[in-house]
């Protein structure tokens, strides 16, 4: 029979990754703890109304890469290709808006029926952060330190570069999408491919092509600063001082735009050129129309993802990683001695809760157990033998350390292990 192998560009993430995971994982969480932040959680499934009002109809993720079915009751539903629109939903509709500031933090995989690539997958996972509520630049600027701060522990500031822009407001965006249209217009035979299909959908992301004879063209176009409102200018002008104060580093990038629909003024990205084409790890921006776009009040937001695949590349090629190793101890139970192996196996998790303890199960010789020991990582093997188990004795090996093998009273073990473990 036929094995049954996994959807293309859907990973699974096996147990040798998975430590790399739950390290950076918890680097998020704890840097997001300490600036205040929530979690919240939401279905990984939406109405499809809900992203093409949000995300923008004519925008490639909901013309060619969501994962949109009919369900029984012909319900059109959609996995989420992104967290934004759900974070907005769920907050409206349980009452987290209405007169109140939220600062927001969610986890989990976002779907997207692209061409699979290295750091971009159908299924792929972020972090989101979105604040409502507060409409001044400091909050904007709050973000960026938090993104800087959390590639500061990670090890990465070295390798990336945070780029900023100003949207403006939709009219002044508005305004610039025309003069941009009919620049381009009259120069479409010189434009790639893409490009000119862009130009009738959604022609700002034509700022970002990758083509140089596209970027040399956008030279003597218009600019986008140029269409910019006073009070964007002015916000920007505010937000840039307070990334100067906090020693946030950063370049203006006045082609920067963001590929949804629902953004205005901020805009930025934290990205590499340590992963090919995929150079945003990090980016967001202002969305301060979005919610009453979903039918609720108008309210201020802005926010920003994160790859979680892609940063591990980053994290894997150039950050700084600590010894991740999944065993600290190994109980060795050498002969009949499972029932007083599992209690000793307890009783040291119970004093020591941070101690990876792993008992061997399924029998053995002692040689065997012991090459297993060695392999698993542990700094220490416990022999358990049936004599230990009658004189309530345990041997300690030190597996990575050059001191002698000891046998002592269990009752002492475990003044023994809280070495290891501080």
């Amino acid at each position: 029979m036929k094995k049954i192998q996994a959807i293309r560009g859907m990973n699974d993430i096996l147990p040798e990754d998975s430590a790399l995971w739950q390290y950076l994982e918890g680097v998020i969480q704890q840097t997001l703890a300490g600036f205040s932040y929530r979690e919240i959680r939401f279905p990984i499934m939406e109405k499809t109304e809900l992203f093409k009002r949000s995300i923008g109809e004519v925008t490639d993720i909901v013309e060619k890469e969501m994962y949109t079915f009919l369900d029984r009751n012909e319900e059109s539903l959609t996995l989420r290709p992104e967290g934004t629109a759900s974070c907005v939903r769920a907050c409206e509709e349980n009452g987290l808006l209405y007169n109140q500031t939220q600062r927001l933090w969610y986890m989990g995989p976002m779907f997207r029926y692209e061409k699979p690539q290295k750091g971009r997958y159908r299924q792929f996972h972020q972090v989101g952060i979105e604040t409502y509520g507060v409409a001044g630049p400091d909050i904007d600027a709050e973000l960026l330190l938090l993104s800087y701060e959390l590639f500061k522990k990670l090890g990465l500031t070295h390798c990336v570069e945070l780029q900023i822009n100003s949207l403006g407001s939709d009219v002044a965006r508005s305004e610039f999408r025309q003069a941009l249209v009919t620049y381009l217009q009259s120069h479409k035979d010189a434009l790639d491919e893409d490009s000119r299909r862009r130009l009738d959908t959604n022609p700002l992301r034509i700022l970002d092509s990758k083509s140089e004879a596209t970027q040399r063209l956008l030279d003597a176009g218009p600019s986008l600063s140029d269409y910019l409102d006073e009070e964007s200018r002015q916000h920007f002008a505010e937000f840039t001082q307070l990334l100067d104060a906090c020693g946030v580093p950063y370049t203006i990038n006045n082609r920067l735009v963001r590929g949804l629909d629902y953004y205005n003024r901020t805009a930025f990205e934290w990205v590499t050129d340590k992963l090919g084409a995929q150079s945003a790890v990090c980016a967001g921006g202002r969305y301060d129309n979005l919610v009453a776009q979903l039918g609720g009040k108008a309210t201020p937001a802005v926010g920003f993802a994160i790859g979680l695949e892609r940063l591990l590349l980053l994290l894997q090629g150039e950050g700084s990683v600590p010894s991740l190793g999944t065993v600290d101890v190994y109980l060795a139970a050498v002969g009949n001695v499972q029932a007083p192996a599992l209690s000793l196996s307890s009783e040291i998790r119970r004093a020591l809760p941070n101690l990876k303890v792993f008992m061997h199960c399924g029998g053995g010789s002692f040689k065997n157990q012991l090459k297993k020991a060695d392999k698993s990582g542990a700094s220490i093997a416990l022999i358990l033998g049936e004599d230990e188990a009658v004189a309530g004795t345990v041997t300690v090996k030190y597996l990575r350390e050059e001191k002698p093998q000891l046998t002592l009273p269990q009752g002492e073990l475990v003044e023994v292990l809280a070495e290891i473990n501080n």
